[in-house]
């Protein structure tokens, strides 16, 4: 028995150790964005391939193939010639080794902006190995970025929480990618800033309650009265930012680009109250490729294994919530629950003409794209 927990605590301890060799090799910390942390990525863009999945409609010139074939730059096969072709297409040299007149069809080089929409909610702000979802969804937006900026793509999109956000058109070469990083570090702390404001409130509002004030002991009695209310406020009100975050995205992405939606999806989670998005994301997939990367925390899957029974709380700050650890029927219902509600989410985005990719927090993405079969 002695044995066994010495054991267990060795292999705790190891596994603290190597997370944060991780960590100092990803240049963070897990809970806050730093420029140092998103500019080695730029080593990193080989990892991911933005390979066009969907016919291409661009305007302009580029480096992209599109699907419909015609006249263009690049060679694409040759076919037995048919009526109304281009016979300044015809391939002489064929025609005369098969006895049959071949035209030539070529494919045409197009430009294809890339966006990234990067969600910093609040409920990003969470994470219980290695990185909170914001972080990593920050990490794969710099990747996304510094990939685009290496294929010679123009970099722009949308990053957003609650209720801000910063726009950015899209621009070409390293000037893009570093915009797009600077408003992903802006943005989180700025979240970070009011976080610690908060927490500082509720502090002085402890303190002054533990002096004995009536006053304040009266409002935090009355604020926890309305506790129920105004969470359900709070969660309409954040399904109508996301709403408005995906209408913003949808004017700013244009006929032919590639559209990154980086989230953990919380707002979809209530198919009442997610139609508008949903109808903004559709729209969106008529005429660009979207991709939606949807951000997960391992403990959003399964419970921690324990070896004894262990009786835990869990709450959002409102709610409460009893758990048994070490108990295995409680540990296969919490995983089908979790699974349940991520193929729902699936179907959800898939209905919208989406691709959905799945990414943890629990692990770096070069793990997770070199070793688990994820692909952007």
């Amino acid at each position: 028995m002695w044995f066994n927990r010495q054991k267990k605590s060795s292999e705790n301890n190891l596994s603290q150790d190597s997370e944060q060799s991780l960590l100092t090799s990803l240049f963070t910390n897990g809970i806050d964005l730093s420029m140092q942390e998103l500019l080695q990525y730029q080593s990193k863009s080989r990892l991911i391939d933005l390979v066009g999945k969907k016919n291409i409609h661009g305007k302009q010139a580029g480096n992209y193939l599109s699907r419909s074939k015609g006249r263009g730059m690049e060679f694409d096969e040759v076919r037995h010639y048919q009526i109304g072709d281009d016979v300044r297409a015809i391939d002489w040299r064929v025609t005369a080794r098969t006895g049959k007149t071949h035209t030539k069809l070529f494919r045409e080089e197009i430009e294809r902006p890339v966006l990234v929409a990067t969600d910093l909610s609040q409920k990003m702000h969470f994470g219980s190995k290695l990185l909170f979802k914001s972080v990593q969804a920050g990490h794969l937006a710099a990747l996304v970025a510094w990939h685009a900026k290496s294929r010679g793509d123009r970099i722009g999109g949308l990053v957003f929480r609650d209720e801000q956000h910063i726009e950015l058109k899209p621009r070409s070469r390293k000037a893009g990618v570093l915009h797009y990083l600077h408003a992903l570090t802006t943005l989180n702390n700025q979240k970070k800033a009011t976080a610690d404001e908060t927490t500082a409130s509720k502090v002085s509002a402890a303190q002054d309650l533990s002096q004995g004030k009536s006053e304040v002991q009266s409002e935090v009695h009355s604020q926890a009265e309305n506790k129920v209310e105004d969470k359900a406020v709070n969660d309409n009100q954040k399904n109508h930012n996301f709403d408005q975050h995906c209408a913003r995205l949808r004017h700013l992405a244009k006929p032919g680009s590639l559209v990154y939606l980086i989230t953990d999806g919380y707002a979809l989670r209530d198919k009442k109250n997610c139609q508008h998005a949903l109808r903004h994301l559709s729209q969106i997939s008529q005429h660009c490729e979207l991709v939606v990367c949807l951000i997960s925390d391992p403990l959003e899957q399964a419970l921690p294994e324990s070896t004894m029974k262990l009786a835990v709380t869990l709450t959002d700050g409102i709610n409460r919530q009893q758990l048994t650890l070490g108990d295995s029927n409680t540990a296969e219902q919490y995983q089908q629950q979790a699974l349940k509600q991520v193929e729902e989410m699936q179907l959800l985005l898939q209905s919208t003409g989406a691709r959905v990719v799945h990414f943890s927090a629990g692990s770096s993405l070069e793990q997770q794209l070199k070793h688990s079969g994820v692909a952007l």
